[in-house]
């Protein structure tokens, strides 16, 4: 392809790109496929010579759409927004074009600049104080892949911090000694990918309980430490969530925070969601303390209308992340009026993408106004979707609705709320998926698509009343047509959480192990696509509460640490 051809078929692209998102309310939400259905549909090897564009566009109808979840669709309510607007895509192709690596300073200096200026951007829109910034020479932004990468970085970042200062207390100790003593925590209703991190980390993870509210507070984190330290752990690191998951609740990161600071212990926030609503000055209370904090995440790729990937994370001391993660220790430092800037690497891969310029079109395009506008529309959108929830008495409303997340219920056994989900999504007409809370199944209602406007939350709102009534007024039938319970129907006993599944049941467009949902946890179980909360043996091996032993302090005695039942490195021993 020539650039002639590239100019035809750049426009031929926009052209079915505009087309795509105008009529996307056209098409079904979620597809009908069947796992491996792709390979009915196109060759198994690769074509010796090269094909002609519009066959190959031809295709992508054919084989390559019915098998799309649409994320944009104005009917898609599951997980979280993923980012998309036009201005982010002329960016991303952009940046395509352009094609460089900046893995420094010297290898593109406006890709390594133009992510400079762009964090100590948004780092103001939310208010981070001037620690945060690059232009602090203190701290500053960089770009990640992902809120994992982020909180995976901030970890071995806090891991190296904490190894080298008891290197300089022990030194005649062995690393791995010390190591099998660090120990980190988070709440229970953390996303998988922190326990995730301390098991890429070697470290042991704790999970803490949270409050009536589902907020981790600072005195549960203060008992903990305090705990663990008479045990002779080392506690080292700390992951606060604002936005969980399941419900979007707030952990309290003012008491954390001073606990953190007490205790010497590291603080990373991670915000993936909710963080990106602190553009908003309503909302900005959400970060108090933050200035106790080590580090913080937020994915602009999830409310931002950038496309992903595009996961902001800040740090209070650039070197502690530069020491931890720079294994050849050469870097370039430019001088910028009368600052020195260090310009090193600050995460795991050593290639990067120009991913600065997808978010400044976006800032530029939107706005600080354009954007804090999205945000409130999508927050009202979610207050209205609960006040209709709340004019039917068969249904209930679970946790509170602060950003543009609504989870409700039926009333009754948690099998009827199950059977709900799975009749509206087997339809196509709207997708969301579940979370447990306090072991009731809840189905979680989000505003994703950037233009959803109210007629969007009437149609969903008119689509799970009526399958709802259908559902109720079957179970009444059922329930009067045969005294012995048919295996449709719903009684009292399916309110152990669920011990029993219909085997048929499709979560996120692949079919489960419904025997993992017997897995009950004390408080929370998390969203289907957070695996950690159905696997039995991760949560063995991560949970250490249920089976802690004393053991000699790094300070005399013997030296050995293992003991039955004790954990190494996040695995029993």
């Amino acid at each position: 392809m020539d650039s002639s051809e590239f100019r035809d078929r750049g426009k031929e692209m926009v052209d079915y790109i505009a087309d795509y998102m105008d009529t996307l309310s056209l098409r079904r939400v979620t597809p009908e496929v069947e796992p491996g259905y792709l390979r009915e549909l196109l060759p198994s090897r690769a074509p010796r010579k090269g094909e002609d564009f519009t066959v190959i566009m031809k295709d992508v109808e054919r084989a390559i759409m019915p098998g799309i979840t649409h994320w944009q669709h104005p009917n898609f309510h599951a997980y979280f927004p993923a980012g998309n607007s036009y201005p982010s895509i002329l960016g991303d192709m952009l940046s395509a074009a352009i094609g460089c690596i900046g893995f420094s300073w010297a290898a593109s200096p406006a890709c390594t600049e133009l992510e400079i200026l762009t964090l100590d951007w948004v780092g103001k829109m939310i208010g981070l104080p001037s620690m945060f910034l690059h232009e602090s020479g203190i701290g500053g932004g960089v770009i990640q892949g992902s809120a994992s990468e982020c909180i995976l970085v901030a970890l071995l970042a806090a891991r190296h911090t904490a190894m080298r200062q008891l290197k300089n207390r022990f030194p005649f100790i062995e690393d791995g000694l010390l190591l099998s003593k660090l120990v980190a925590y988070s709440s229970k209703l953390a996303h998988s990918c922190v326990e995730k991190a301390g098991m890429i980390g070697f470290v042991k993870m704790r999970q803490l309980d949270v409050d009536d509210k589902y907020s981790l507070r600072g005195q549960v984190l203060d008992n903990a430490i305090e705990e663990d330290r008479r045990l002779g752990l080392i506690p080292f690191f700390v992951c606060g969530t604002l936005g969980t998951t399941a419900c979007c609740s707030f952990d309290n990161i003012q008491e954390i925070g001073e606990v953190c600071a007490k205790e010497n212990v590291w603080l990373h926030v991670d915000a993936a969601y909710a963080g990106n609503a602190m553009i908003c000055p309503e909302f900005q209370h959400l970060l108090k303390g933050i200035e106790n904090a080590n580090s913080l995440n937020f994915n602009t790729n999830k409310w931002l209308q950038v496309n992903f990937d595009c996961s902001l994370m800040w740090v209070k001391d650039n070197e502690a992340l530069t020491t931890a993660l720079t294994v050849d220790p050469l870097y370039l430092q430019h001088k910028h009026g009368d600052k020195a800037i260090d310009f090193r690497h600050w995460g795991i891969p050593l290639s990067r993408r120009f991913r600065a310029i997808k978010l400044w079109f976006v800032i530029r395009t939107y706005g600080l106004e354009g954007l804090q506008h999205r945000i409130r529309e999508h927050v009202r959108l979610a207050k209205l979707f609960k006040k209709l929830v709340e004019t039917d008495d068969r249904f209930e409303i679970m946790g509170d609705v602060t950003m543009g997340l609504v989870c409700f219920r039926l009333q009754g056994p948690n099998a009827v709320t199950q059977k709900l989900l799975k009749v509206v999504n087997d339809s196509g007409k709207l997708h969301m998926v579940p979370a447990l809370i306090n072991e009731h199944y809840v189905i979680r209602f989000a505003i994703c698509a950037e233009m959803a406007d109210d007629k969007d939350i009437y149609f969903a709102w008119d689509v799970i009343r009526s399958f709802a009534t259908d559902l109720l007024m079957y179970q009444r039938d059922s329930n009067r047509d045969t005294e012995k319970e048919s295996s449709e129907s719903i009684s009292e006993e399916d309110d152990e959480v669920f011990p029993e599944f219909d085997s048929e049941l499709i979560f996120d467009n692949q079919r489960c192990n419904m025997q993992r949902a017997r897995l009950r946890r004390s408080l929370f179980l998390k969203m289907v696509s957070d695996p950690k909360s159905y696997n039995p043996r991760v949560l063995k091996s991560l949970h250490i509460d249920n089976r802690r032993h004393r053991s000699q302090s790094l300070g005399g005695g013997s030296s050995k640490y293992h003991q039955t039942g004790d954990y190494y490195f996040g695995t029993p021993v």
